[in-house]
């Protein structure tokens, strides 16, 4: 199929495309457990993720930068109160494109393509990617919105990671990179452009080096084979820890999860 952005996040093309984040449904990160029978119930649209505040505060701001902002309130009604002004997680929002704007710095990594749509093939399965800026020949970009660019997580075994590592973001960079390059020829940097919902929000333009990438990449790989057999019907996928099935509904409680 061809990808559009009206058909990007359809049933038809999660099928048939892999994705950074329907990889990590299946795999995990170290900072949320993977779970590859949700991971299915996704794709086949059986359950659906839960839109939380933070996620749609990141949304927000991901809209106004791809100029759908008016678009997207039209669809949530429930960024406004009853007496239609925004919510308080919104205006701050508002407070976090204003305190992008005024950077010079961080605005020039703004300023690509916007959600460029691109596809390709890494480990014989097809994957799809949605770059947030596209700098030709120069950068790609991904914006994240997050509590804290400075607080480490500890995960057993390996210390205190950064927020790169422990959500998968290094997976992403890889994956978006690779695919790129195949587009275009281009081995061009991943960078996030990340902005904090703290009181003052902290902005920072942070290069993940191709050295965390190659790593991320050799997890993708080694994962790949056992993700597609479950995909494609051909391996039973490991149920969510604590997840309880619901027969006459079909869906399941995935809380505990």
């Amino acid at each position: 199929m061809q990808l559009t952005s009206e058909n990007y996040y359809s049933q038809e093309a999660n099928r048939e495309y892999l994705s950074v984040s329907q990889f990590k449904d299946f795999l995990g990160t170290y900072g949320r457990l993977g779970c590859e029978f949700k991971a299915l119930e996704k794709i086949e649209e059986r359950w659906e993720e839960e839109k939380s505040t933070a996620l749609m505060v990141g949304s927000y701001v991901d809209a106004y930068f791809e100029g759908t902002l008016e678009k997207f309130k039209k669809e949530n009604p429930s960024l406004f109160k009853r007496d239609g002004g925004l919510k308080a997680e919104y205006v701050k929002a508002n407070e976090i494109i204003a305190r992008i704007e005024r950077d010079r710095y961080f605005m020039k990594y703004m300023s690509g393509e916007k959600q460029v749509i691109m596809a390709g093939t890494i480990g014989g399965v097809k994957w799809k990617i949605k770059v947030d800026s596209y700098i030709p020949d120069a950068a790609i970009v991904d914006l994240k919105v997050m509590s804290s660019i400075t607080e480490l997580k500890w995960v057993k075994d390996l210390g205190y990671l950064d927020f790169v590592r422990y959500w998968g973001y290094d997976i992403q960079g890889a994956v978006y990179q690779e695919i790129v390059r195949q587009n275009t020829g281009k081995l061009l940097p991943f960078y996030i452009a990340g902005a904090t919902k703290e009181k003052e929000p902290d902005i920072r333009i942070i290069h993940v080096t191709d050295n965390y990438l190659k790593e991320a990449m050799s997890v993708v790989e080694a994962n790949l084979p056992r993700i597609l057999r479950v995909k494609n019907g051909e391996a039973e996928p490991d149920r969510c820890f604590g997840a309880e099935e619901y027969p006459e509904t079909g869906t399941c409680d995935f809380s505990q999860a």
